[in-house]
């Protein structure tokens, strides 16, 4: 047995399917097919505003613009012989006017004197629609007295009779976990929410705008995987039921485009989700976009100079400036902070900079004397600071005392090889007897944007690194990836010399928005389930 939903029993949707009852009685169509408006809001407000169009008197005189738009209507107020109102499209709000003899309503049809109503077409608007309706309107363009731009509306056509109210924008929507949930209600009370997720938009495409100018190939590789790899993390389990096999939701792109890059694809990148099945907070999100990308015959060198070239060229083109002021919505007391993404960047390796931050030179300190200064810290688990070793406690220190000051872009160089499996030995003799890889991590706000690697090409070193982790997973860490045989053996049959990165859009959107959360810039971020 199914039960009515709870909005069932809301007074205002018994009393809308009432109106939608009436109106299906009157002849008009609740839910037509089409309407096809000419302008939006700010089409209009851009070309007329402040401009001489004539008055009321005139609407209609054929002296007049004629304007057609479709929107929601979100206020209303009637005076008498006319009524006004505001209608919203994507765009923004445009007022238009009813006026009580010349307005109709398409498609209505008077009802017989014998019906216990008799609605004028004015009436009609006022008692049978409501704020939230769709409707499209035709007519002509007028300045008020008081010089705000209307519309004089001829024809009014009901496009979606609604049957619940929007949210009061203050009571209704203040609740921050409501606005997530019901993003659809957000988007329409809340006009920056979608120049958000607009600037999001625009972001993406000038990135592949970017990508395609440096002769990249935009590809797509599998979201489901046998076996999964490419980061750090644990997956999500499903089961292909064709095949009675257990599959994963991928948790990088990496793998099957370096595959690509063996086959003779020598530039290749794709903007797409990725899953990790770990906690939710303010930057992260168990599903998330990243762009990833990878060139034959670059280093991570050339790819640094490609990030900060790339975030420089966004933050011009959609601020006009380098320069962006971050600002706190939950601390406005906080002093602003002003970021300058113009290249070239600040270069730290990573030991640089946890003696610049922290003031601690880690090449004087042996394992149990850095073990000793992570647990004082009660950052950490014990039990895992003893069982890491000296590259991963470097990386534990990094990450407590250098990266909360990584505020202006950074790159973050030369890290320890027990952080990645998949990344080339250093170049330089010293640093290459010392097991550092050729890795950078880009930092902003003090969180990472951005991983690259000069990529190993070596099929040896490859497998010996991946057996390591098959051995950390069998040995109970649920982030340490299996062994993939298949990608080894693409990489036997070669793999040129490679520069590769991985950028999370969420957190580069967030920066270039000015946004606190990672919730604020996804359209549906992951919500507990409501019982």
């Amino acid at each position: 047995m199914t039960h009515s939903p709870e909005y069932h029993n809301h007074e205002e949707f018994q009393l809308r399917t009432q109106k939608l009852a009436d109106i299906r009685k009157l002849g008009v169509d609740p839910y037509p097919h089409e309407f096809k408006p000419k302008q939006t809001a700010e089409e209009l407000h851009s070309l007329y505003d402040g401009a001489t169009i004539g008055h009321s008197d005139d609407a209609g005189a054929g002296t007049t613009p004629s304007a057609k738009v479709a929107g929601r209507l979100v206020l209303f107020r009637s005076m008498g012989k006319n009524a006004f109102g505001h209608i919203q499209d994507h765009t923004g709000r445009i007022q238009v006017m009813f006026n009580k003899e010349i307005t109709q309503v398409f498609g209505y049809k008077k009802p017989d004197s014998t019906e216990a109503e008799t609605l004028t077409p004015m009436k009609f608007i006022e008692k049978k629609i409501d704020l939230g309706d769709i409707i499209g309107v035709e007519g002509f363009l007028f300045h008020t007295n008081k010089g705000e731009l209307t519309i004089f509306v001829h024809t009014v056509t009901l496009l979606c009779k609604t049957l619940l109210p929007l949210a009061d924008k203050h009571a209704g929507l203040a609740d921050k976990e409501l606005r997530y949930r019901k993003r659809w209600l957000d988007l329409i009370t809340n006009p920056d929410v979608s120049k958000t997720f607009r600037m999001r938009a625009e972001i993406v495409r000038m990135m592949r705008e970017y990508f395609h100018e440096h002769d990249f190939l935009e590809v797509e590789t599998p979201v489901l995987q046998s076996i999964y790899g490419g980061a750090e993390a644990r997956p999500f389990i499903t089961k292909l039921n064709a095949l009675e096999q257990e599959m994963f939701m991928r948790i990088a792109l990496e793998i099957p485009l370096k595959k690509l890059i063996v086959g003779g694809m020598d530039r290749v990148y794709e903007i797409s989700r990725v899953f990790r099945n770990e906690g939710i907070d303010r930057t992260h999100n168990p599903e998330f976009t990243m762009v990833e990308a990878y060139a034959a015959y670059w280093d991570y060198n050339d790819m640094m100079r490609f990030v900060e070239n790339l975030f420089e060229k966004l933050s011009l083109k959609l601020l006009g400036t380098t320069k962006i002021t971050i600002t706190n919505p939950e601390d406005p007391e906080a002093p602003a902070i002003e970021l300058d993404l113009k290249a070239p960047w600040i270069r730290l390796t990573m030991k640089e900079a946890i003696l610049k931050y922290g003031k601690i030179d880690v090449d004087t300190l042996d394992d149990n004397k850095m073990r000793a200064l992570l647990k004082e810290s009660n950052e950490f688990d014990p039990k895992k600071i003893d069982k890491q070793p000296r590259g991963l406690l470097i990386a534990s220190l990094f990450e407590l005392y250098a990266e909360p000051h990584l505020i202006q872009p950074h790159h973050i160089i030369d890290h320890p090889i027990e952080t990645t499996p998949l990344c080339k030995l250093h170049r330089n003799p010293k640093e290459r007897s010392e097991g550092i890889v050729e890795r950078f991590e880009s930092f902003i706000l003090g969180r990472e944007i951005c991983n690259a690697y000069t990529e190993l090409n070596d099929p040896e070193m490859q497998r010996q690194l991946l057996v390591e982790q098959s051995k950390k997973r069998d040995a109970g860490d649920e982030e340490a990836s299996p062994l993939d045989e298949e990608f080894i053996e693409a990489i036997c049959q070669g793999m040129p010399p490679t520069g590769g990165i991985g950028i999370g859009i969420d957190r580069l959107t967030m920066i270039l928005t000015n946004t606190h959360s990672i919730r604020d810039v996804l359209f549906f971020p992951w919500m507990k389930t409501q019982t």
